[in-house]
């Protein structure tokens, strides 16, 4: 490699595939970052991350000899597969804290989709999804991983292009969005689950999340999403957060949910009536 004395900020985009050119030289634009061809990713050491567009898709990849395997959106394998084979269906938390029971399928708004896993479940459980996700890194990852689910999908898995169907990714920034939701179009209920500061032990912190501590950093301005979510949800605003982590806005919720690393503050505006949302699909709540 030629020498090149590359700042910790810096983010290398690089793409291996001339069909993805155009895609790949948009978030290099976007991003300010230089957009590279020809480069095998596993000799590279630097910059810490880079962007990827290959065979497999869009991923987000560690740079160094001992680097973890690259990150993606997968919604047709792997664990948020599983989980929509083998989870826990209305049981799970996040259906409780969103309000899911047989009946009521709330519109949801996730204000900070991330990689769509939390979204995926409800969707699966026959909520609709509208996403927002701020960062062009991960934005670019999410939509990925939902076009080769769709792609996948539509051949093999019927069940599985019903719940992608479900799932909307915006391309708008989470603060301008809320602002200019109307009377008419508010959702049922809103998500958040902002990033936090790095934990005391990084240890504790899985790949995913330190890879997103550097790239993304924590979301500076959750307080005024909170406050914007509540004068634009219908019924209900839910906050996933770290079990231990303060109050966003020091605004105590309605009532908690809590599990043995996370928990879920729900804050109620009006009670969720008894039947909500469309329930064509008959998804599976046991």
């Amino acid at each position: 490699m030629p020498s090149h004395q590359v700042s910790p900020h810096e983010l290398w985009v690089i793409c291996q595939l001339p069909e993805h050119a155009a895609q790949a030289q948009a978030l290099a634009e976007r991003l300010q970052q230089p957009l590279k061809t020809d480069i095998e990713v596993a000799l590279l050491e630097s910059p810490a991350f880079v962007v990827v567009f290959d065979k497999h898709g869009v991923s987000l990849q560690q740079t160094g000899r001992k680097a973890p395997g690259p990150i993606r959106a997968e919604f047709a394998e792997g664990s948020v597969d599983h989980r929509r084979k083998f989870g826990g269906g209305k049981g799970q938390m996040i259906a409780k804290a969103v309000g899911v029971k047989a009946g009521v399928y709330p519109k949801v708004l996730d204000a900070t989709a991330g990689l769509g896993k939390d979204a995926f479940v409800l969707a699966t459980l026959g909520c609709s999804l509208q996403m927002l996700e701020r960062s062009p890194v991960v934005h670019a990852l999410l939509a990925d991983g939902l076009q080769r689910a769709r792609d996948i999908s539509a051949y093999e898995d019927p069940e599985l292009a019903q719940i992608i169907a479900r799932m909307e990714l915006l391309a708008v920034d989470s603060q301008d969005y809320l602002s200019q939701i109307d009377d008419a179009h508010r959702p049922d209920v809103i998500y958040l689950d902002p990033m936090f500061p790095d934990r005391q032990k990084s240890a504790d912190v899985k790949k995913e999340m330190a890879a997103f501590h550097h790239v993304v950093g924590k979301d500076e301005d959750a307080d005024s999403l909170l406050e914007k979510a509540l004068a634009k949800a219908n019924y209900r605003v839910v906050v996933k957060r770290p079990r231990k982590a303060p109050f966003i806005a020091n605004k105590t919720p309605s009532y908690q949910l809590e599990g043995k690393s996370s928990r879920y503050d729900i804050y109620t505006i009006k009670k969720l009536p008894e039947s909500l949302g469309s329930a064509e699909s008959k998804p599976r709540l046991e």
